[in-house]
């Protein structure tokens, strides 16, 4: 493509003519032919990097302040808001090809885009997969990275869906992804809110910024479908008159196998997307009764034993009270959970969190969730607010939860999901919930 019409496309006049045979952002993936695109990063800074960039290839740059680089230089306001609609010209806007049903929301995003695409793959529509657990393009399982990724990434892989025969993908869109841009320019054939509750205020500031972000992604939408069982969305459903809504007690005319209520809602949210995008109630009834969980989505851990362990991915005040309530319908004796928080993240919800578990479950430990560069120790403190007991080490925690446990009790492990590494300040080390809890379990049967 020409360098003028990209640089038209992000409103720079003037740009002198050339081959672009690919866009990048970062030094390590440009190819010979690049249009480089200097951003600003939490780590490092794009403009810094400018050098290394042309060495590898790029032949021009887009950036915020000039570089003593002696190739084209694109000049904007923002290199981050240029680099979506750069990539939607140069990929050929790939989402008025493929249909994208996409969910946005706090909780229930991943569960939800896999009922969306249960469904799609029922209906013929040939989908792809996008979460921040698993990715499926032409129907082989791919790496996952960013839940939502970068703008580049994002188009490219979308065009990629459509050349390897997919024909539409449901997603996970993050407001966090929405305010940086990756998402700019995507097209969604519909849109699931699935609820709003206090998360990612590091980065909000405030609940009535993160709502307006989640709002924002709407514009983008052609359809709308909206819980207005959730507060936040009913007054988004106030705004948008045209959503098909719903609530988490609406009927269910199929055989559902996702425990909870909360489930409940996750799946209407996909019915009534599946609906809109206009696929029939046979193809939705094979596409919701076919999938049996997501992994790390109140998964159960079984090897014979006489209690019930169920890990989720629930890390907020209230999919934490959401699981712990799902789960207490699965014995008659005590409830055990075990759960931390992140570190470097909304540190506002902690001592929610803390409470959330202490009001619902018989006995609750607090211990290490993905430190990242803050003291395990001072997290853990502040989760607990004096209340609680902290065993730090997360395995260790997971045996005192397990040995504790008699026939009839639910342990539950939360937070983690199926991630399956703990990211600490200066490397991640592999950290599998599930696995730690199996071979625990093993371990006290064999003994």
């Amino acid at each position: 493509m020409d360098l003028n019409r990209l640089a038209e496309a992000i409103g720079v006049e003037g740009a002198p003519s050339g081959r672009i045979f690919d866009l990048a952002y970062d030094p390590r993936t440009v190819t010979p032919g690049s249009l480089f695109f200097c951003i600003a990063g939490a780590r490092a800074d794009g403009h810094d990097l400018a050098a290394d960039a042309v060495a590898a290839g790029a032949v021009a740059l887009v950036v915020e302040r000039p570089v003593d680089v002696d190739v084209p230089q694109l000049a904007v306001p923002s290199v981050r808001a240029a680099m979506g609609p750069a990539s939607v010209l140069f990929f050929g806007d790939p989402s008025r090809e493929l249909e994208v049903a996409a969910v946005t929301g706090t909780n229930g995003k991943t569960t939800t885009a896999f009922l969306l695409r249960s469904i799609l793959d029922e209906a013929g529509r040939r989908p792809a997969l996008l979460t921040n657990i698993e990715r499926r393009v032409g129907g082989e399982q791919q790496p996952i990275g960013l839940n939502t990724p970068e703008s580049i990434d994002l188009q490219q892989l979308f065009r990629t869906m459509l050349d390897a025969g997919d024909r539409s993908c449901a997603m996970e869109a993050t407001s966090i992804a929405g305010v940086k841009g990756r998402l700019a320019g995507t097209r969604f054939a519909v849109l699931v809110f699935t609820n709003l509750t206090q998360d990612h205020l590091d980065f909000h500031g405030t609940m009535e910024e993160y709502f307006a972000a989640k709002r924002a992604l709407f514009e983008q939408a052609d359809r709308a479908v909206i819980n207005v069982g959730d507060e936040w969305g009913a007054r988004l459903a106030t705004e948008l008159p045209d959503a098909r809504t719903f609530t988490p007690d609406d009927d269910i005319p199929f055989d559902l196998k996702l425990r909870g209520r909360f489930n409940r809602a996750n799946a209407l949210g996909a019915i009534w997307a599946a609906r809109e995008l206009g696929i029939d109630d046979e193809a939705i009834a094979r596409g919701v009764e076919q999938l049996q969980g997501v992994p790390g989505r109140f998964e159960s851990v079984e090897v014979g034993q006489p209690f019930a362990v169920i890990v989720d991915y629930a890390h907020t005040p209230d999919s934490l009270v959401n699981v712990l309530q799902a789960a207490r319908g699965l014995g008659d004796g005590r409830l055990i959970v075990v759960f931390g928080a992140g570190g470097d993240r909304d540190r506002e919800k902690r001592p929610l969190m803390g409470r959330a578990a202490a009001e619902n479950s018989d006995r609750a430990i607090v211990t290490t969730d993905n430190p990242r560069t803050e003291d395990p120790a001072a997290i853990a403190e502040q989760v607990a607010d004096g209340q609680l007991e902290i065993v730090l080490d997360r395995r260790a925690a997971i045996e005192t939860a397990l040995a504790d446990a008699q026939p009839g009790d639910v342990v539950v492990i939360a937070g983690k999901g199926a991630d399956t590494k703990m990211e600490l300040a200066d490397r991640s080390v592999p950290f599998d919930d599930r696995a730690v809890a199996r071979l625990v379990l093993e371990g006290q049967l064999l003994a």
